[in-house]
């Protein structure tokens, strides 16, 4: 799981010496508390704009209500990037993969504030959403914001963006489609970089790092980072 406000509370989880998709997970199981917002929108919204996750494939325009193109985001920490993001884009759809059950509350309670439609929400791991309810071609981009860098060399292995799930995560994008992913840790950024670039479905809009497109905005952990001298790098690629 990734996590548009603090790059520490979400990652992915492979075990050691493992590398097949399936092996990789998009988070880590973490403690929260629901407050009575968020679980009073469960309760009104969930039903609407919560998805149960199933083993079969998921029909996107009956699931939205509406032919549109579809963007997956995996992990949206609290949702204020992906409520952001759904507001200025509101003739696209976004599947939104989050196991953090405070933070689906909080996206919910902000569907409920902004009026938002165009936002179903899948509390499952992203890797066998991606497997089981995502046919091939069926996205038109997927987000991957600040997922945990797991700083330690020992642990580079738990990272997300490693190169069974780009593989995946490309297979399911349409051509022309998009993934972009973003980190303010630059040795992160470089393999995404390197990964991103390896993967032969997928071709890189820039020379390098890409400039951050208008739709994302900078998070307050962002910001924070951005006053102390920290970069933040954003990697958009293609599906060719």
């Amino acid at each position: 799981m990734t996590d548009n406000g603090d790059s520490d509370s979400s990652a992915a989880r492979a075990p050691e010496g493992v590398q097949h998709p399936r092996t990789i997970r998009t988070f880590v199981r973490r403690a929260g508390r629901t407050t009575t917002g968020q679980a009073r929108a469960f309760e009104t919204l969930g039903p609407r704009f919560v998805v149960p996750f199933q083993a079969s494939p998921l029909d996107l325009p009956a699931t939205f209500g509406r032919q549109a193109p579809v963007v997956l985001e995996i992990g949206f920490g609290m949702g204020d990037a992906t409520a952001h993001i759904a507001g200025l884009m509101p003739q696209t759809d976004f599947l939104c993969c989050e196991v953090h059950e405070p933070g689906v509350g909080a996206l919910l309670k902000r569907i409920g504030e902004q009026n938002l439609q165009n936002i179903r929400i899948v509390q499952h791991d992203a890797v066998e959403v991606l497997q089981q309810m995502l046919v091939p071609g069926s996205l038109d981009g997927v987000h991957v914001f600040f997922p945990d860098p797991w700083h330690k060399l020992r642990h580079h292995k738990r990272r997300l963006i490693q190169q069974p799930l780009v593989g995946l995560l490309a297979s399911r994008l349409k051509p022309g489609g998009y993934l972009h992913c973003a980190t303010d840790w630059e040795p992160y950024a470089q393999q995404m970089l390197q990964v991103l670039g390896d993967e032969p479905q997928l071709r890189n809009t820039a020379a390098g790092f890409a400039p951050r497109p208008e739709y994302r905005p900078e998070t307050k952990f962002e910001r924070r980072g951005l006053r102390l001298g920290h970069g933040v790098w954003d990697v958009v690629f293609h599906r060719v």
